[in-house]
């Protein structure tokens, strides 16, 4: 099975017709630093919205730079409008309107890293959508074949996500699951070994050595794994650190297991 990477695409349309505009799908970014910081990483933008009447600064002037240069369309509206269309957000007279993310199917991510040999990281309800772009990031700069997420108590690839993927998010596949638990059985089942990061295992990291392809499995920031998607580990393992460190950040750890699993 072939999976095709998510692209993301900059929509050029017209101004809307102010009648029957509606409030797009997908996820906002409101603020003229969110904006500018937002364009200048690369995030996907279905339309980007400009009050009229705006006053300028140095920021809005940055942001209307950008958009000449990179052909981005910004629409005029009333403030009313743009208050409609952000749900009442602080938006400083200038918004994003970005597209809904497209999931990959999670037996493509397995079917790719099954081909490959690759490594696959399940995220196990991590819930700062900052440390699940770095996981992104660190796993597509590791050669993994994907992440997978859950679809209830977790992150979701947002606007913050993106960001901090630094577009990794626009080249690496990710999976949203209903049960992740029931994910890691088809894993197991196909040959992939299970290694979870766990502080209090006695097992150092170094010591895994599975063969084939794996799935790391990155707990959640505060509680760690969860009891169940531990029993559906083969090892679990952790990051030397000194006692003085209660842990790591999540995204931190991923990097680090990362690079031990492929070097």
């Amino acid at each position: 099975m072939y999976h095709k990477a998510y692209r993301a695409k900059q929509a050029d349309a017209s101004r809307p017709n102010r009648a029957k505009q509606a409030r797009p799908t997908g996820d906002w970014v409101v603020g003229r630093n969110p904006v500018l910081e937002a364009l200048q990483a690369g995030v996907p933008v279905k339309a980007a919205y400009i009050a009229e009447g705006a006053e300028r600064d140095d920021r809005l002037r940055e942001i209307l730079k950008f958009a000449a240069t990179h052909s981005l369309t910004m629409l005029t509206v009333t403030r009313a409008e743009l208050d409609r269309l952000t749900a009442g957000a602080v938006h400083q007279s200038v918004a994003l309107a970005l597209p809904g993310y497209e999931y990959a199917d999670v037996l493509d991510v397995l079917d790719q890293a099954q081909a490959h040999d690759q490594i696959v990281v399940a995220c196990d309800q991590l819930t700062d959508p900052h440390n699940l772009g770095a996981i992104i990031r660190s796993a597509a700069a590791f050669g993994a074949a994907g992440v997978v997420i859950p679809s209830r108590r977790s992150a979701k690839v947002t606007a913050a996500t993106w960001k901090a993927s630094a577009g990794a998010a626009a080249r690496l596949p990710v999976a949203q699951v209903t049960n992740l638990n029931r994910a890691l059985e088809q894993f197991s089942d196909a040959g992939f070994a299970i290694i979870g990061l766990a502080g209090e295992s006695d097992t150092l990291l170094d010591a895994a050595r599975p063969d084939g392809p794996v799935v790391l499995v990155v707990g959640s920031e505060g509680e760690g794994l969860s009891r169940l998607v531990r029993e559906h580990c083969d090892q679990l393992v952790r990051i030397p650190i000194a006692s003085t460190v209660e842990s790591l950040n999540a995204s931190v750890a991923a990097s680090l297991a990362l690079y031990e699993l492929t070097r």
